[in-house]
């Protein structure tokens, strides 16, 4: 039974006997005084010492009460409980997200666009994976590692937030953004390796053949999730820049190699998605973060430090000034 703070009863069952208390209470100070006999007499003087004494006689019967309380709190035995936490990681899992931040990254099927929309949603599914070590891969025409595998989550959501169009060759060479996130996992000691591979395009660039990064995967046992970015149909991309640097934008056919995604997802024992707004975007993130749980164990330590002593050790103090302010004090009146 649960008291405050840390404060627990083992047997509060014996609780229940204090009820007998005011019962006792009740019993001595009210029935027993009426049948108690009385004797009258025409001075008192002589005795006024004794009859103030004698107005005391009831704490006799106070501590007797007292002691009887202490004993029964002290069979349903309180008891102070520490509880200590300790947390451990059974399956760790190392996580690459491949990243293609092409020019077509910044069509605007989704809001505010493609690129941007990823990044929030990136960003919180970092924050759900307080226990695992993640990476970032940037790629377009050719692959750049932004963040080794780390278990800061404080860069690596840095790290996102600072991805943008321009910074690479243009073009999209998934090969080399898989082989790129391959070669940071291929070292790795967790029990489980992941890569989230996420394009809009097709490959057109880099010189690693997307297969040949497959089957490195594959033999390094190395799950590769593959998200294809996208509305179905037209949306408006980016195809070239006015007099002051400014993109603009035309209506064009989304194309996605929808083929390789799955192959890659596939062989890789993972699986390929398709986000064709913010939403199913986000939803495809929460469902890979559902797929690869970290296993963690919780151990927790109970320190019991028994407080029934004290009150026995009172109950005895109380019994004993009974019984000498009983045969002392109080004998005469006895």
């Amino acid at each position: 039974m649960k008291l405050w703070n840390n404060l627990e009863l083992t047997n509060p069952e014996f609780l229940w006997l204090l009820l007998l208390i005011p019962l006792l209470a009740v019993w001595y100070f009210l029935v027993r005084k009426k049948d108690t006999a009385r004797l009258k007499m025409a001075d008192t003087t002589g005795f006024a010492e004794q009859s103030f004494l004698a107005k005391l006689k009831p704490l006799l019967y106070v501590l007797r009460l007292l002691a009887l309380t202490a004993l029964i709190v002290a069979m349903a035995r309180p008891r102070n409980v520490e509880v200590s936490k300790k947390t451990k990681t059974t399956r760790g899992i190392d996580i690459v997200m491949a990243i293609d931040v092409s020019a077509s990254m910044l069509a605007k099927d989704l809001k505010p666009n493609r690129l941007e929309a990823l990044k929030e949603v990136a960003m919180k599914f970092v924050n759900k994976r307080p226990n695992d070590r993640i990476g970032i891969v940037e790629y377009a025409g050719e692959s750049f590692t932004r963040t080794p595998i780390t278990s800061d989550k404080r860069i690596v959501i840095n790290t996102i937030r600072k991805l943008r169009w321009g910074d690479l060759d243009g073009g999209t060479a998934i090969g080399m953004g898989l082989g790129s996130a391959v070669n940071r996992l291929k070292d790795s000691k967790a029990k489980s390796k992941v890569i989230i591979l996420l394009t809009d395009g097709v490959n057109n660039s880099g010189f690693v053949d997307p297969k040949t990064a497959t089957e490195l995967a594959k033999e390094l046992e190395i799950k590769v999730y593959t998200i294809g970015l996208g509305t179905n149909g037209m949306a408006m991309f980016p195809y070239a820049k006015d007099l002051n640097g400014r993109l603009q934008f035309r209506m064009a056919p989304v194309e996605i190699d929808e083929g390789l995604l799955k192959f890659i997802a596939t062989q890789t024992d993972g699986k390929y998605f398709r986000a064709t707004d913010n939403k199913k975007l986000a939803s495809i993130y929460n469902e890979i973060n559902k797929l690869e749980k970290t296993k963690v164990e919780e151990f927790k330590y109970y320190n019991y430090q028994e407080k029934y002593r004290p009150l026995v050790l009172l109950a005895g103090l109380l019994v004993l000034l009974e019984m000498l302010l009983r045969f002392t004090l109080f004998r005469s009146f006895i």
